[in-house]
């Protein structure tokens, strides 16, 4: 089996040489020949470990000798690279905000929410007993402050509509799964060009939140749950999906994902992962697929 490594630059900090593809194939067992997917800012070198098989430590070992660099890195098989299912968490990152901050923001209890939120993204507390918490304190909010919200507060990620349409270009399904709410996902989906989107109902009453949720609520296995079942729908293998988060709830989809990226994520879901982007935007999760540049949608 062939491997591959990708490096990549943020687009606007276009850093990427020759030299450093030089020396990532000074520790690779039988280095190719480098191929650019964008000038400056990204590229893959293939590689075929020895008898003796792949390294699991790679990865780590490359990132450690570009440690102080600012370079997203994978290390994956070249099999089923392209993948054929998206899936991505919306908060943090589709979108630069976690909505239901905003939506307390409106109500005053901005940061007290926001201190639950990000327990709970850390995997400190449990998802679902955290968001109950958080919608309850919502009682009272007019349907339009949540349009307002949106309009004001929210700002997409850039690189989000680049991955969604060239994917979708290229034949995969692409799908936004979140524990936040419908009311943002089915907004977010339209703006980025997705095909579907899966969350949370809130409820309401008179034009007005009433603090409690539809349930079940979509938490951290049922974002896993919709991977393999939507996969299996469209006759793929976990092998040909991609699943991109950055909180607690992410996990058990990043893990399950033939493809599990986190996106500035939290610690515990960084080491999870089978790469993380820490410094490029979305359509780093593209060049990890073997897109070049010119390939891309938008």
């Amino acid at each position: 089996m062939t491997y591959v490594v990708t490096l990549a630059a943020g687009p606007g900090a276009p850093i990427l040489t020759a030299e450093h593809l030089r020396r990532a194939a000074r520790i690779l067992p039988n280095p190719g020949e480098p191929r650019w997917l964008a000038p400056d800012i990204a590229a893959d070198l293939p590689f075929a470990p020895l008898a003796e098989g792949f390294k699991p430590g790679l990865r780590a070992e490359i990132e450690a000798l570009f440690a102080g660099e600012r370079l997203d890195i994978a290390v994956q098989p070249t099999a089923f690279r392209r993948k054929r299912l998206l899936i991505a968490d919306m908060d943090s990152t589709l979108i630069a905000q976690e909505c239901i901050d905003e939506l307390a923001a409106a109500l005053g209890l901005g940061a007290h929410v926001a201190g639950i939120t990000e327990r709970a993204m850390r995997g400190e507390i449990d998802f679902e007993p955290a968001l109950r918490e958080r919608v309850a304190l919502l009682r009272g909010l007019h349907l339009g402050q949540i349009g307002d919200v949106f309009a004001q507060r929210i700002t997409l990620t850039p690189g989000g509509r680049a991955l969604a349409q060239t994917m979708r270009r290229h034949g995969a399904v692409t799908a936004v799964v979140s524990g936040g709410f419908t009311v943002f996902t089915e907004r977010v989906a339209d703006a980025l060009g997705f095909e579907s989107h899966f969350a949370n109902r809130l409820m309401v009453e008179d034009g007005k939140l009433t603090g409690g949720l539809e349930e079940p609520i979509l938490g951290r296995e049922a974002k896993r749950h919709v991977l393999v079942s939507l996969a299996y729908a469209h006759g793929l293998s976990l092998a040909e999906t991609c699943a991109v988060g950055d909180g607690a709830n992410d996990l058990a989809m990043i893990q399950a994902a033939g493809l599990g990226v986190a996106f500035r994520a939290k610690p515990a879901v960084a080491a999870a992962a089978d790469a993380r982007i820490e410094h490029g935007d979305l359509t780093t999760l593209l060049y990890f697929q073997g897109f070049s540049r010119e390939e891309f949608a938008i």
